[in-house]
């Protein structure tokens, strides 16, 4: 029994211990399964904190190493270095004083006008309307000199269209130049309103019994916002049902409210207020014509012809362009000061960036004195080249216009041909010294253009009217010229070269090309007024001249 027990006890023990050993063995085999997942888990959150780490030092890294590596080297174009080369070559230059440019066979491009319809004998004229069942249009012309004479000119075509009364405009007073003058100042207006009275009946004023529904005040009449460039169908279908009720509107501002592409009916009537209708007034034509004759005469050794310069480097333009010259902190200061006075807080808004290199490199950038010398010297015109400088008050004036005068001695302007007696009528008046400047390039043989604008689109178009199509006007490449100017390392001969070629693309340029008759905003009649005032130009074409126009 007792080896029974005992065989027995053994057995049990065994079997205990088999199913104890048993049991570890099964729990021994699921401790993987247990833990399978959770060291899964495990490494990838070593995978992504390894990964941040790098991120983070890559984040954190890439700033300093943008420290300490040298930035990458301007845009050619973009840095102003004109004075630099000025004195660089200027040695070559004085020494240089053969001219290769003669003013009087400077234009070789020569095109005749391709065949056209031929012209009406005249667009019908304005039916008469009775005094009781007449409507008026009055305009507030804004801006400079040349964007108060497109709003005129829009405001006839308008009057055109709407068969309505044209009041002669009124100009507001821009804050920068804050010129008061009123259109009789600018314009003939006598000579103005005679000139379209066969188109539109033009009147100095309101009849006073509408005036007195307004309290007598213009203002007081209700302004129409006009969306800019708006064709003729919407001044037809939102403008002339207001004007059949009222009797007058008044549209506020005016600048660019017109389309440039209008029926031809309507055009014409355009093209009739800008080369006919608009003359100035006979204190500024008297003046002009005054300055003028001194500067022919001191150009007596070039046949009384000589080049006219609009030169755009007032303190007001150097500060709204945001273009950057010495780079010292007293031309930063002055500029910023410019700029508050006339524009208040405009430059200062969050969403105002200034880049005054991309400004330079995109030609934006007004020229210099310097800068309009080294390219009229390069292409050929020599040191006694008769010079008349169209412009404003030169920012920095003695410094900036020494160089000019080093190279072209005979620079006359405005001041140093009147006296001061003769331009008190015009003085402080921003928009009739500009009508002065605008007389004496017109008369001129070559003109040159150094910024874009009213001024210079104007006169170009209207020096085309005269010359049959040829602007006779340097246009010079600016996106080429500040790469060049740029280039200290030049040679006088390399710069000429350059210089040649761009004179030879501006006398093709200014040569007027038929267009299409669908006008666009940079090609409109002011600049360009063939083909469009065609039919006025050949009527005109026999007793053209610039007393004409003025």
């Amino acid at each position: 029994m007792a080896l029974t027990y005992t065989t027995v006890s053994a057995a049990a023990t065994g079997c205990r211990c088999r199913r104890r050993l048993h049991l570890h063995c099964k729990h021994r085999q699921r401790a993987p399964a247990c833990f399978f997942y959770p060291g899964i888990l495990h490494k990838r959150y070593i995978l992504f904190l390894t990964i941040l780490y790098i991120t983070g030092l890559i984040t954190c890294a890439g700033p300093l190493l943008s420290i300490l590596q040298p930035p990458p080297p301007p845009p050619p174009g973009s840095l102003y270095r004109s004075q630099e080369l000025f004195l660089k070559l200027w040695p070559e230059i004085k020494s240089d004083n053969s001219s290769t440019v003669e003013l009087d066979n400077l234009w070789r491009y020569r095109r005749k006008l391709k065949d056209q319809k031929l012209c009406q004998n005249g667009y019908a004229h304005r039916q008469p309307v009775s005094p009781r069942l007449q409507r008026y249009l009055v305009i507030e012309a804004n801006g400079g000199l040349n964007q108060q004479r497109s709003s005129i000119c829009n405001a006839v075509a308008v009057a055109r269209l709407l068969n309505a009364t044209l009041v002669i405009p009124h100009f507001d007073v821009h804050k920068v130049w804050k010129d008061p003058s009123k259109f009789a100042d600018i314009y003939d207006e006598d000579h103005f309103i005679s000139s379209l009275k066969d188109y539109i009946m033009v009147v100095r004023n309101l009849p006073d019994e509408l005036m007195e529904s307004y309290n007598f005040s213009i203002s007081a009449i209700p302004s129409i916002k006009v969306p800019a460039w708006a064709p003729a169908r919407y001044y037809m279908d939102e403008v002339y049902p207001v004007l059949q009720d009222t009797g007058v509107i008044r549209i506020s501002p005016f600048a660019n409210r017109l389309s440039t592409s209008i029926p031809p009916h309507i055009q014409y009537i355009r093209c009739l207020a800008n080369y006919k209708a608009l003359r100035f007034s006979s204190t500024i034509t008297n003046l002009a014509k005054v300055i003028a004759n001194r500067m022919t005469y001191k150009s007596s050794s070039y046949g009384g012809k000589y080049v006219s310069v609009h030169l755009r480097f007032e303190e007001d333009m150097v500060a709204f362009s945001c273009c950057v010259y010495d780079e010292g902190e007293i031309e930063k200061s002055e500029m910023e000061a410019a700029r508050k006075r006339g524009w208040g807080k405009k430059f200062a808004l969050k969403n105002q960036v200034s880049e005054p290199g991309l400004n330079r490199v995109n030609g934006k950038c007004p020229m210099t004195p310097v800068e309009v010398g080294l390219m009229l010297r390069g292409m050929g015109f020599s040191n006694n080249t008769p010079i008349y400088l169209a412009s404003g008050r030169i920012y920095k004036e003695d410094t900036y216009l020494e160089p000019l005068r080093k190279m072209f001695p005979l620079i006359e302007t405005k001041w140093s041909l009147a006296t001061a007696n003769e331009l008190a009528s015009v003085k402080g008046y921003s928009s009739r010294l500009a009508a002065v400047d605008y007389m004496l390039c017109l008369y001129s043989e070559v003109f040159v253009t150094t910024q874009g604008g009213n001024f210079p689109n104007f006169l170009m178009g209207q020096r085309r009217f005269i010359y049959n199509g040829h602007a006779k006007t340097i246009m010079p490449d600016k996106t080429k010229l500040v790469v060049l100017l740029q280039n200290t390392t030049t040679s006088w001969e390399g710069f000429k070269d350059e210089m040649e070629m761009m004179l030879a693309e501006s006398d093709r340029r200014s040569l007027m090309v038929p267009r299409a008759k669908k006008s666009t905003r940079k090609g409109s009649i002011y600049s360009n007024p063939l083909p469009e005032c065609r039919c006025l130009w050949e009527s005109q074409n026999s007793t053209t001249n610039s007393d004409f126009f003025l």
